[in-house]
């Protein structure tokens, strides 16, 4: 027999330790922003217009000073380079619309070439003289069968195409 009063009272149930499942949501919700924050501040400004020359040259108050990303032709001969200060200053054009642009910079993609009728994009801000100041020139690299074509027509071409490629002699 027992006796009551020295008997140990029962054990309650043990309880879990850990994070309660409104501190979970709560962590995951605060991740998750913060990725998606740095992946828009990863590269200079993810919220880039990207117009064409013709869009913005027909209304270039309306752009000046914003970032943008602009899109044209290369006009032919149009391609200067100064030394001191360190500068390329070419042309591009679209829809008989023409934007001159300076590049601050000394080296420019191998396949930025005079008379290939290439199309560039160029990354930076409209001024207010009409000059777009670009921060990054990106030329649009022609097909392996657009050169074909141009080399079958007889046109110089930027590369030998039958030099080896790095790395292979």
């Amino acid at each position: 027999m027992t006796d009551e009063q020295g008997a140990t009272p029962p054990a309650e149930p043990a309880r879990k330790a850990g994070i309660s499942g409104a501190v979970k949501v709560g962590i995951v919700f605060v991740v998750l922003v913060g990725a998606a924050s740095w992946l828009l501040s990863g590269s200079d400004n993810p919220f880039v217009y990207s117009k064409l020359v013709h869009e913005v040259m027909n209304e270039p108050d309306s752009f000046e000073g914003r970032h943008l990303r602009v899109e044209g032709e290369l006009r032919q001969g149009s391609i200067q380079f100064r030394e001191e200060p360190c500068e390329w200053r070419f042309v591009l054009h679209k829809e008989d619309k023409e934007m001159p642009v300076r590049f601050p910079q000394c080296v420019v993609p191998d396949t930025f070439r005079d008379g290939m009728g290439i199309q560039v994009t160029v990354q930076g801000e409209l001024g207010d003289d009409g000059v777009f100041l670009a921060n990054q020139v990106i030329p649009r690299c022609p097909s392996k069968y657009e050169m074909q074509e141009r080399m079958e027509a007889g046109e110089e071409m930027p590369y030998d195409p039958n030099a080896p490629l790095p790395g292979q002699s």
